[in-house]
């Protein structure tokens, strides 16, 4: 048994994050890590999906366990110096569904501008203010909304997300 103690030392950052990040350095080289994902997505037991393209690894949860808020990993190897890797990782949902709240949000955002214009036009015009008063207020109160909504979705896919990083931290140490 080798009598050399391998740890990790994880870097995270705030949990407020939807999307959450973290680093660990490794004493590999990074072609030898892509390779290690790489057998472990080809093993027929596998039970997670698996991308590698220049670097960049993306590992999905199973169709038949997959969800609305399934969490995806996106790991980026960085070779530091000779047989010193950086391991990057972002927690965060499929792109469709993360593509989707962007673009909610930047409708939002638009609408919110448009309508502030709208309320401080018809001040100036004494004309009636109720309508985008109302859209002005109403408008950030979906933002808040949305973001909470984001969090329900990161923490229905918490476990998940715990299943990911388990298989991430058990491939790295074979």
């Amino acid at each position: 048994m080798d009598d050399k103690l391998n740890v990790l030392i994880e870097t995270r950052n705030s949990e407020i994050f939807l999307r959450p990040r973290f680093t660990i350095d490794l004493d590999e080289k990074r072609d030898k890590i892509l390779q290690k994902f790489s057998d472990e997505f080809k093993k027929e037991g596998c039970v997670f999906l698996g991308k590698i393209s220049d670097g960049h690894i993306f590992i999905s949860v199973s169709k038949k366990e997959e969800h609305f808020w399934s969490p995806q990993l996106h790991l980026e190897i960085l070779e530091e110096e000779t047989n010193k890797t950086l391991l990057k990782g972002l927690f965060g949902p499929k792109p469709q569904v993360w593509t989707l709240f962007m673009f909610i949000h930047f409708v939002i955002g638009v609408s919110f501008l448009g309508f502030a214009a709208l309320l401080y036009t018809n001040i100036s015009l004494n004309e009636s203010i109720f309508f985008p008063l109302i859209m002005v207020v109403f408008l950030p109160l979906i933002w808040v909304l949305l973001y909470f909504l984001g969090k329900i979705g990161k923490d229905t896919g918490k476990n998940q997300m715990k299943k990911l990083h388990n298989f991430m931290i058990k491939v790295i140490h074979d």
